[in-house]
């Protein structure tokens, strides 16, 4: 069972994708987990074909706990003792037990036949039917929600109990980077056309290569840097509650991938289809609350993360530059760094390095 999050101790497996015999390749989705915030899609990390399901599911177990065997190149099972196949067995089972079974979803090839000779009787079926185990039910709004407050107040008690936090705030003038996307989108289409929150994304990825600290973990008392940067974006469920899936190897992206890739980080996340490696390897997480008004977010990493990157509203204020008053589009930006792994040094440079990768957008 995967570690989801900071606060997870246990999960639910809801569903198999796999069975034993099948082959499997790393990055495959292999089973379905519930968890307090959502239900997961679980990847596997090795390649390899499957020997043995341990979970049934409806279970639900601690973090850690083996799920399935899975026998890589090479490796192979235990040898069984050699013994003859027997014959198979023809299966027995009346026409109207038959006709039941198919109308209630049972697999008569598991059922155990009371009836003469071993046939699967009507009443065979009726009683495999009823031990069937019943649909997952939709979990009510206001039980998810609670579920949801329950995890998030555990990660943020943690957060805030073992991390020294330091925060910085400071402002940009984002005249050239919102006048350079305005042109950019005008030769695109609509469905093509890139959000401001994805040049904050890429400005961002562009500063951590500066400040390499903040692209990191902070596991067993010391600093674990990230030579990938998994970009965690916060989104707001329409259920209610919030979650930070990440952007897989974020750095490696242009900004019509980032666009494409948020996008569908979105889309999966409401929907409930996110991949386990989205949930839990994300490197920094960035939260952007301009949309609703906010000026100023100074949020709380996410262990064993080291920093979180907020961004306010973009508002007209009056800004002196080259001597001269005016207004300007500005942002206010902050960073919550974790001071065991940087200090307030590293994080106003990662800072300057933002507002100076937004002062030329057409270089991002």
């Amino acid at each position: 069972m995967p570690s989801l999050g900071a606060d997870m101790e246990a999960g639910k497996l809801i569903a198999w994708k796999i069975k034993p015999g099948d082959r499997v390749k790393r990055g495959d989705i292999v089973a379905e987990v519930e968890t307090e915030k959502a239900d997961i899609d679980v990847e596997i990390f090795a390649t390899g074909t499957v020997h043995e399901l341990l979970v049934e599911p409806g279970q639900k177990v601690p973090v850690g706990t083996v799920l399935a065997k899975i026998l890589e190149e090479g490796e192979s099972a235990a040898p069984a003792p050699a013994v003859s196949a027997p014959a198979p067995e023809r299966l027995r089972i009346s026409p109207l037990a038959k006709k039941l079974a198919a109308e209630l979803g049972v697999d008569v090839g598991l059922i155990r036949g009371t009836g003469a000779g071993g046939a699967i009787t009507r009443e065979d079926v009726e009683r495999a039917a009823a031990a069937k185990p019943a649909e997952k039910p939709a979990i009510a709004p206001a039980d998810f929600q609670a579920g949801m407050r329950r995890a998030i107040a555990a990660a943020m008690a943690r957060s805030n109990r073992e991390i020294p936090h330091y925060y910085l705030e400071t402002h940009i003038d984002m005249h050239r980077a919102l006048e350079w996307l305005q042109t950019e989108n005008l030769k695109r289409t609509v469905k093509e056309r890139i959000l401001p929150a994805v040049l904050l994304i890429r400005a961002v990825i562009r500063g951590l290569k500066d400040i390499p600290e903040l692209n990191a973990y902070w596991s067993n008392d010391r600093l674990e840097m990230k030579e990938s940067v998994n970009v965690g974006f916060a989104i707001s469920l329409r259920q209610g509650g919030l979650i930070t899936p990440a952007i897989m190897n974020a750095d490696q992206k242009n900004l019509d991938q980032l666009m494409a890739a948020l996008s569908d980080l979105i889309v999966r996340a409401r929907e409930g289809h996110l991949r386990s490696s989205e949930i839990s390897e994300g490197t920094i997480t960035i939260t952007n609350l301009g949309d609703l008004g906010v000026e100023t977010v100074h949020g709380v990493i996410y262990p064993p993360q080291v920093a979180l990157v907020g961004f306010g509203r973009i508002q007209e204020r009056p800004w002196a530059a080259n001597g001269m008053l005016g207004v300007r589009p500005v942002l206010t930006a902050t960073l919550a760094g974790d001071h065991r792994a940087t200090d307030g040094r590293r994080g106003a440079q990662f800072l300057q390095a933002l507002d100076r990768y937004l002062q030329e957008p057409e270089k991002l």
